[in-house]
């Protein structure tokens, strides 16, 4: 179906609102926001209705409604439960508006990476220079960072230049976890910790106890110990006992959000409710290094 420019402004402002009201929308408030004449949205409404695109509602709370074509027609997909895909402009959350598609214009390019954003939402605050940041977005958690180098207002589309793309696998944590980790037993020497982590080349280790895991151990733990001269101390006395963990079902974007937020550089995996292995952030970046 083929519509003038007017006819998709109006729809686009139309489905805009009614999102944001979730109600019918009064034409003097289309007019508003796109600064146009109501007689003139009045005029196209009737068109729009007689393509089955608009519906009107009766009643003082009535107005219009955007039809389930008239998604089809701006090919906008309507879904009962969305999720919201955030955009921020220069830094500051755009209320009200989310991203419906984002579009790779440029891939073969060898120097350039630009985009479209398709917005369900208001776009005309977005000038041309200014930062836009996309997501996450809520399966893979993609990030995507970028420049405004221009806007189409009949598409409600955000043009950019892209310059960061982040994004995590989809696979839950439970996929990426160690699962016969190098222990260190809660007996052993603090040297005898040192020895077993240089010859496997980690940072640091679960500590071990009658087959059971009771802490971790860690370099900086060990380094501390030597610093402050106590020699003769053994894991036991330097070990973190407060494991932090994390379900294995949980995703790698939990995963990295704990690491942050504990300050730490492994979580022990539990399945069940037993620690089934360890995750670090090592593991988490070998995965994102996929070049």
């Amino acid at each position: 179906m083929e519509l003038t420019p007017i006819q998709k402004e109006i729809l686009i402002a139309l489905i805009n609102l009614q999102r944001q009201k979730d109600s019918a929308v009064k034409g003097e408030e289309i007019a508003d926001l796109i600064d146009r004449n109501p007689g003139t949205v009045r005029n196209q409404m009737q068109s729009l209705k007689m393509l089955g695109l608009v519906e009107g509602v009766p009643g003082p709370k009535g107005g219009y409604r955007a039809t389930g074509t008239a998604y089809e027609a701006l090919s906008v997909t309507s879904m009962e439960h969305e999720a919201i895909v955030p955009i921020y402009r220069n830094g500051e959350l755009v209320q009200g508006a989310t991203a419906a598609e984002i579009i790779f214009t440029t891939v073969r390019h060898p120097d350039l990476c630009n985009g479209r954003i398709k917005v369900i939402g208001n776009v005309r605050s977005f000038l041309e220079g200014d930062q836009v940041q996309v997501g996450p977005t809520p399966v893979n958690r993609l990030i995507v960072r970028g420049e405004i180098v221009g806007r189409d207002d009949t598409e409600n589309s955000l043009l950019f230049s892209i310059n960061e793309m982040v994004s995590l696998p989809k696979k839950s944590v439970k996929h990426y976890i160690t699962h016969q980790p190098i222990y260190v037993n809660v007996n052993s020497t603090i040297q005898e910790a040192a020895r077993i982590l240089v010859s496997n080349n980690i940072h640091g280790a679960p500590v071990e106890d009658n087959g059971k895991m009771v802490g971790v151990v860690t370099f900086t733990d060990i380094g501390e110990a030597l610093a402050s001269g106590k020699m003769t101390l053994k894991v036991k006395d330097i070990m973190t006992r407060d494991l932090i963990t994390i379900n294995g079902n949980s995703s790698l974007s939990d995963a990295v959000q704990m690491f942050n937020k504990y300050d730490i550089g492994r979580l022990v995996v539990t399945l069940n409710d037993e620690p089934a292995g360890l995750l670090s952030k090592t593991d988490v970046l070998h995965e994102l290094a996929v070049y």
